[in-house]
């Protein structure tokens, strides 16, 4: 193989379509656009969401609802997974960085411990929020609940 022989694969590459060249070219005239309405026109473009005239679903659909500006999201950790991660790491303090390093959150997640499993060991934990479940079986096991 050299260089000069380099070709693309067959049917990779296509020529573009030279449009409005005259109606020698087989697409001059009104340059595959049809024949008057909007569409043929310059300047023309369809409203998004646009049905043909038919009611479009966005407002067919009748509204509902509304979306809290002031709500946080947390991401939520069981005890269960907590006593997982203890066991397998041997610590005393379970934090944020410990739980994103092992994968657990994400940089910008918030963290709230819940009740489901069982917490063994009494350790401190730190995070956002605590269930109230949470928290009394964390203090019930020896260990301390701490937000952040």
């Amino acid at each position: 193989m050299k260089l000069h022989t380099l070709q693309p694969a067959p049917g990779s590459v296509k020529k573009r379509k030279r449009i409005g060249r005259g109606t020698g070219s087989g697409r001059g005239g009104t340059s595959t656009r049809g024949h008057k309405g909007a569409q043929s026109r310059s300047g023309y473009s369809k409203k998004s969401g646009f049905e043909g005239g038919q009611m479009p679903l966005q407002r067919r659909v009748p509204k509902y609802g509304f979306t809290n500006p002031f709500r946080v999201e947390y991401k939520a950790i069981n005890l269960g997974d907590l006593q997982t991660l203890i066991e397998k790491t041997g610590v005393a303090k379970v934090d944020f960085e410990l739980l994103r390093s092992n994968g657990l959150v994400g940089k910008k997640d918030k963290v709230k411990i819940l009740n489901r499993g069982e917490l063994t060991s009494a350790v401190e934990i730190v995070a956002h929020a605590f269930s109230e479940t949470a928290a009394a079986s964390i203090e019930k096991a020896g260990g301390t609940a701490t937000k952040i």
